[in-house]
């Protein structure tokens, strides 16, 4: 555990000096987003449901890899796997798609869980992940 936090230190310096207006930007976004609260025993019906999906929106591919992705995948940082690099991709495409998926949200090596999207859910992972393997 002790190995992993100079690099998540690295990393976490590197995103906030790239991305640092994006950053705020996104921060900003989802502050200010509308969001219902449905209480155990309450009826909210199907609106709270659909204000929650209305507001988190979906994300296209690029806009999660640029988000969180891009911050080591872009340069290489701590191992990752370059963006577009087919000889840096080939051992990890070998595992399969279900397990680079897997890997990713859960965190493998030096990548922490879900990469730098916190918010991100399994399948935004996942089309992150075929974003990058689409790049080769």
């Amino acid at each position: 555990m002790k190995k992993n936090i100079p690099l998540f230190l690295i990393t976490l310096t590197v995103v906030l000096f790239f991305n640092g207006k994006k950053y705020d930007e996104l921060v900003s976004a989802r502050l200010n987003t509308p969001v219902s609260i449905c209480l155990e025993g309450e009826d909210c019906g199907q609106a709270t449901a659909m204000t929650l999906a209305s507001a988190s929106g979906s994300r296209s591919a690029e806009s999660i890899y640029s988000s969180g992705c891009a911050a080591c995948h872009d340069a290489g940082i701590a191992g990752a796997p370059m963006m577009g690099n087919k000889n840096q991709w080939e051992a990890r495409m070998a595992k399969g798609y279900e397990m680079l998926v897997t890997n990713a949200y859960n965190g493998i090596n030096g990548m922490p869980a879900k990469g730098l999207c916190a918010d991100c859910t399994k399948e935004e992972i996942g089309v992150a992940v075929q974003y990058m393997l689409d790049s080769i």
